[in-house]
Parts: C-alpha cells; sequence; structure tokens
C-alpha cells in the first residue's frame, strides 16, 4: 500500500514539473529572446540559449525604445489606480456588508450581473466622460479611465468579509464620538489588510498590463503611453525590432512578478478569508 502510494505520489509530481515547465517556458523563452540578434531571433526556433548574448537590447529598448518614460508613466497610473480602487470598492463593499435596506439583494444581483459586460462596450461613455472633463491626452484622464468601473468581485470580496466582523467594532467607535467614514478608515480597513493586499495585487496586475485604455487615452500623446502600449516602438513601417521588443516585455514583466512575489502570503489570506465568509 505505501509503495503503491509512492508511485502514485511521484507519478504526480512528474505530472505536476511537466506542465510547470510547459506553463513557465514562455517566460523563458522570452527572456532568452531578449539576448539575441534579431536574426538569431528570427532562425533559432525554440532554442533557448544564444549564441552570444545581446545586453545592449535593454539599452536600446530603455533609451532608443524610451521605455525609460515608458515606466515611470505605468507606476504612475498603476499606482494611482490601485490607491482609487482599493478605496472605492472598499467604502462600497462595507456599506453593502454593514447596511440592509429595501431592494438590498436585487441592487447586488444587479451589481453582480455588471460583471459580465466586457469593458470594450463601456469605453465610449468612458471617453465621453473623460472627453467633457477636459482630460483627454492627460495623466489624469488615463487614471480615472483605468480606475472607472464597478469592480465587481473586490466589492463582493469586501463585502463579504465586513459582513463577517462583529457589531461591537462599530459600536465601540461610535461611542468614542467616531461617524461613518472616521470607523471605517480607524477601525474596519485596517482589519481588512487581505482584502486590501488582494485588490492591490490584482488590479496592479491588470492595470499594469492594460493596453486598450492606455491606447485610446494616449493616442495623441505619445509621451504618455504605458509600457504595454510601448512595445509599439519596436514595429515600423516594413520591419520589427523583435529582439528589442522582446527586452521591452522582459522589462515590463518583472515589476509583476515582484508584487506577487512579496505579497502572495497576503493574497492567499484574502481570497481564503472571504471564502470562508
Amino acid at each position: 500500500m505505501t509503495a503503491r502510494f509512492s508511485v502514485k505520489h511521484a507519478a504526480l509530481h512528474l505530472i505536476l514539473i511537466a506542465l510547470g515547465i510547459v506553463w513557465i517556458y514562455p517566460f523563458v523563452w522570452i527572456v532568452s529572446s531578449s539576448l539575441k540578434t534579431n536574426t538569431e531571433f528570427i532562425v533559432s526556433g525554440f532554442k533557448l540559449l544564444p549564441d552570444k548574448a545581446q545586453w545592449a537590447n535593454y539599452a536600446r529598448a530603455w533609451e532608443t525604445g524610451h521605455f525609460s518614460t515608458y515606466f515611470g508613466n505605468s507606476v504612475i497610473i498603476t499606482c494611482s489606480t490601485v490607491a482609487i480602487v482599493i478605496v472605492m470598492c472598499a467604502l462600497t463593499g462595507y456599506a453593502l456588508g454593514r447596511v440592509r435596506f429595501p431592494g438590498y439583494k436585487l441592487f447586488v444581483l444587479a451589481i453582480t450581473a455588471t460583471m459580465f459586460i466586457p469593458k470594450g462596450y463601456t469605453i465610449i461613455p468612458i471617453y465621453q466622460i473623460i472627453k467633457h472633463l477636459g482630460l483627454l491626452n492627460t495623466m489624469p484622464g488615463i487614471i480615472l479611465a483605468e480606475s472607472s468601473g464597478a469592480h465587481v468581485l473586490f466589492i463582493l470580496l469586501y463585502m463579504t468579509y465586513f459582513q463577517n466582523l462583529p457589531k461591537e467594532l462599530e459600536e465601540a467607535s461610535e461611542m468614542d464620538g467616531g461617524g461613518f467614514l472616521r470607523t471605517f478608515f480607524r477601525v474596519m480597513l485596517p482589519l481588512a489588510k487581505p482584502i486590501v493586499a488582494t485588490t492591490a495585487i490584482m488590479q496592479f496586475i491588470w492595470t499594469w498590463n492594460s493596453f486598450f485604455v492606455p491606447l485610446i487615452f494616449s493616442l495623441n500623446k505619445p509621451e504618455l503611453r504605458t509600457l504595454a502600449v510601448g512595445m509599439y516602438a519596436f514595429a515600423g513601417e516594413h520591419t520589427i525590432d523583435w529582439s528589442g521588443m522582446a527586452a521591452g516585455a522582459s522589462i515590463a514583466v518583472v515589476p509583476v512578478i515582484v508584487v506577487f512575489i512579496v505579497f502572495q502570503r497576503f493574497f492567499i489570506e484574502g481570497i481564503s478569508g472571504s471564502v470562508k465568509g
């Protein structure tokens, strides 16, 4: 029985290792391609190791490809969007989790249904709002466009989490003279750190990799491009700088990996905590 279990255990590990290799191969391949010449990139196929590492590709992406500017834009847009989404979704989730009103269930059902509406269908009203605010082709305009939407998943996570916190916390804060916002920011939000971390990680990844919205709102101002949109810089009219694009992609993916590795514990706690609730 033990030997049989060991064989099954070893087989399972081998299958998982094989799946892991298949999963990570595209990332390894893109990093390897970033160190090749364009000619070697085209003729090498699935070969990973370059004949000679071309570190100049990264310098070309950073300077000639303007990735230094795009990187800064991505940091500003992503961090600002994450902050707005955290506060907006936490306040909404707190209100839905602690207050009951007529039509409550219908309202929750309605906002849940909006989760299935593709963002492409809402881009026209978002564009019109940003235009009427006079924020087209500006950094604040891109940030508002990125942070717009219901963000239903995060709202539901906060709502479920706040529903399970004891009401005595709010009552104690009210006895100390705390109002709604003071109770929220000083008592309730600090207790929701796992959900805040989950929201921050997921929104960071989505915004950092966002292409559609930054493309539309920076069409007439290339200096506002993010890293994802900046990949266009490597595509000329007749040629494409494949190795430079691979170097740019490698630069763009590093922050996402670092953020997830650093905060993955909080991400798991947030998901497991909301599921238990």
